[in-house]
């Protein structure tokens, strides 16, 4: 049996004319807000009301932001004046004391790979597994020293509650 599919199911029907729904109730609210506002103020009040209405009703109905509907541009602009901003990464150390705080230099610690054979791909493997365990932080006191060349330096590890403080 043959059976007909659907092309077209991202394109949403025309309802009213060359509109769809959306766009219908988009244009007919902002010329309902409009009149509204026209009843209501006095014309030298309403009428930058009525143009913004009517203006925003159009931008709903057929303005596309790149490439989405103009709704969610002013969604996304809402939630981002809304919503805090401060976005911290934490990276704690499991096994580090206070003391080992306490005792950073502002100085910055690179971190140094020592070179382990002539082998290129290896090496290149064995520092990114190391740096890696660095910084989710189950790597062992051990490779720590290994890695890093200055021993007398401890890096600077600042965490959510440190930066919320200062």
């Amino acid at each position: 049996m043959q059976f007909q599919v659907p092309q077209f199911i991202e394109v949403e029907d025309k309802i009213f004319g060359p509109l769809t729904f959306k766009q219908f109730v988009y244009l007919a609210g902002g010329a309902g807000a409009g009149y509204l506002l026209w009843r209501v103020l006095p014309i030298y009040v309403a009428a930058p009301l009525i143009m913004g209405t009517l203006g925003l009703g159009a931008a709903l109905a057929f303005f596309k932001y790149n490439g989405q509907p103009f709704i969610l541009a002013l969604e996304h602009g809402f939630f981002y004046f809304v919503r805090s901003k401060l976005y911290l990464w934490s990276n704690e150390l499991r096994d580090a004391k206070k003391s080992d705080a306490e005792a950073v230099t502002e100085a910055p610690a690179a971190l140094y790979v020592p070179k382990l054979s002539e082998n290129r791909l290896h090496e290149l493997a064995w520092s990114l597994d190391i740096k890696e365990r660095i910084a989710q932080g189950t790597a062992d006191n051990e490779e720590r020293e290994e890695a890093n060349p200055m021993k007398g330096i401890v890096a600077p590890v600042r965490t959510a509650r440190e930066a919320m403080i200062q």
